[in-house]
């Protein structure tokens, strides 16, 4: 069965053709300086083939996201997902042939080089069901298949590299065909680069770069210099699925194209060096401080303890307080947790309160119960300390019916777990963000970034939460008794 796509024309303006079946069985290597029309090649080809074969797109730099616009293809945002995530997708994508581009422009290089890999041996661990024929294309392969170690470590290189030479070496009996592209063939690791049967080089300047590409193309080296010379979008073609023989070709016109365009000269902003001036250097304006509520002068404790005493003991020959009735009963009991959460509220505006002592956050809390007319201050120091982890939580009305069953999972947890606990409950209730480190020291009472990851590890091992982590370094984080997730931050 001979499949063929137009791919551009010839010196003599006649259609230069690649068989799609041939290529799918021998692979194919695109190079060429940045600039001379790579991905342009590749969007091509991506186009032509688009209805005959399936397509999977390993997109370091976003350039092909667009295909989605006018064809089938899945844009899977490699930093939205963890590694199991993108191996899951990698077997369900074999298993029901979509077409898909992974787009890893949101990653940094290390992080990108781990999700191809993860991505790719999933393709090709998938069962033997699943070996369907698909084209796979990576561009700038030097990135994930490189010649010498770089800036990432040993294990991310190796795993990388191992999954390209897979797809390069072995993935043909799986029905995976490698078409990759890379910008110079010295980076280019030499063990991926052979498996390629077909080539299509473009324009390069360095002199390592043009023997071997000559040497691929079966040029002399004197001839390698026609290399350097070619124009923009034209390529030398060569290989079973292109031709027998060297081939000059020009890449012919795409219907998609790039988000970002290409970079043209435009005028300069015309306004003149002292308007500049001024937008460059204009003065900011100063960030108001945000205003905390003054903090009560510090009581000393024998005197603090002599006023508790006077006012809750009986004067002599007074008898003790009437009875109430149950009405006056029920508004004394109103009126002191009112006071009790304006109390906390104002406890919780100074941004150092968590980080205080109990005893001393105890005392303040008497204090201003006493500023507020109580007789009596409404909670013993157990009951405050319950109370004020709920409150740093964002739980200032145990009451209410929402808090409910997230209290009920709470009582679980040893007290000082129980604020920042909470404040992922309430972040998840409200649709928000996983709080981040300071939130959860804030509740936690510690300003150490070590014992806040033993924090969130401990309720992860008690099963009160579930961590989960993207390959753009966001979290979020689940409570499973209650069916919540935070948003990923």
């Amino acid at each position: 069965m001979n499949i063929s796509i137009d791919i551009g024309t010839d010196a003599g303006g006649q259609p230069v053709q690649i068989d799609v079946q041939e290529l799918l069985a021998t692979r194919l290597l695109v190079q060429g300086n940045s600039g001379s029309g790579k991905s342009h090649l590749l969007r091509r080809l991506l186009e032509e083939s688009a209805a005959m074969v399936q397509q999977v797109i390993i997109d370091p730099e976003g350039d092909f996201v667009t295909l989605a616009d006018a064809y089938t293809h899945v844009v899977i945002n490699g930093g939205d997902y963890n590694e199991r995530e993108i191996a899951a997708m990698g077997a369900r994508i074999r298993e029901h042939r979509a077409s898909v581009v992974l787009s890893l422009e949101s990653l940094d290089l290390e992080a990108q080089m781990t999700c191809a890999a993860a991505f790719l041996n999933a393709l090709f661990d998938a069962p033997r069901e699943h070996w369907f024929p698909a084209l796979v294309v990576v561009d700038e392969a030097q990135m994930f298949a490189p010649s010498v170690s770089g800036d990432v470590s040993d294990t991310v290189r190796r795993a990388s590299l191992s999954a390209m030479t897979n797809l390069m070496c072995r993935g043909r009996k799986r029905g995976l065909a490698g078409a990759i592209a890379t910008q110079r063939l010295a980076k280019l690791a030499k063990n991926v680069a052979a498996e390629a049967s077909n080539f299509l080089m473009g324009r390069t300047f360095l002199d390592i770069d043009m023997a071997r590409a000559a040497d691929l193309l079966g040029m002399e080296r004197r001839q390698a210099e026609a290399i350097r010379d070619l124009e923009r979008g034209h390529f030398l073609g060569l290989g079973p699925a292109i031709s027998r023989r060297p081939l000059s070709v020009r890449i012919g016109a795409t219907r998609t194209a790039t988000r970002m365009g290409t970079h043209s000269l435009m005028p300069l902003p015309s306004a003149d060096g002292a308007d500049m001036r001024s937008m460059l250097f204009t003065e900011m304006e100063a960030p108001v401080a945000p205003r905390v509520a003054p903090e009560p002068e510090p009581v000393a404790a024998d005197e603090l303890l002599e006023r508790i005493a006077a006012q809750d003991a009986p004067h002599e020959g007074e008898e003790g307080p009437p009875v109430l009735d149950i009405v006056a009963a029920v508004e004394v009991a109103e009126a002191s947790d009112a006071v009790i959460v304006s109390t906390l509220e104002e406890m919780l505006a100074d941004p150092d309160c968590a980080f205080h002592p109990e005893a001393f956050l105890y005392q303040d809390f008497t204090v201003r119960c006493r500023m507020q007319r109580l007789s009596k201050v409404p909670l013993d120091l157990a009951a405050f300390r319950r109370r004020f982890a709920l409150a740093k939580g964002g739980v200032l009305d145990p009451g209410e019916t929402r808090w409910r069953e997230a209290l009920v999972v709470a009582g679980r947890l040893p007290d000082e777990m129980v604020a920042p606990f909470l404040q992922i409950v309430r972040a998840a209730m409200d649709g928000e963000p996983c709080p981040d480190d300071e939130i959860l020291g804030r509740a936690y009472g510690s300003r150490s970034p070590g014992r806040i990851r033993r924090l969130v590890e401990y309720m992860e091992k008690q099963g009160a939460i579930v961590v989960r982590s993207d390959f753009g370094g966001r979290r979020s984080i689940g409570i499973p008794e209650l069916g919540l997730s935070t948003e990923a931050e």
